[in-house]
């Protein structure tokens, strides 16, 4: 193992470690449904035919997005 990789694994206060974008959105689903998901942050792949699948096409390609969504993820934990 690298130096770098033992500060990667080591972040027990950061609540993202761990977690991959597609149990975040999995997560964010169950907890607001699609409809409330798309009030919260404007993203035309959660209202229009949402699905995981096509989500996470969009937020990977989207930084801005997937920041948004891991931002609400987040705030939805505390």
């Amino acid at each position: 193992m690298t130096k770098g990789n033992n500060i990667k694994e080591s972040q027990p206060n950061n609540p993202l470690h761990g977690k991959t974008l597609e149990a975040i959105l999995v997560y964010l689903v169950s907890y607001y449904g699609w409809e409330e998901l798309s009030e919260l942050i404007h993203i035309n792949s959660f209202r229009s035919n949402p699905s995981i699948k096509s989500s996470l096409k969009f937020l990977r390609r989207t930084p801005w997005a997937r920041e948004k969504v891991e931002k609400l993820y987040i705030d939805t934990l505390k």
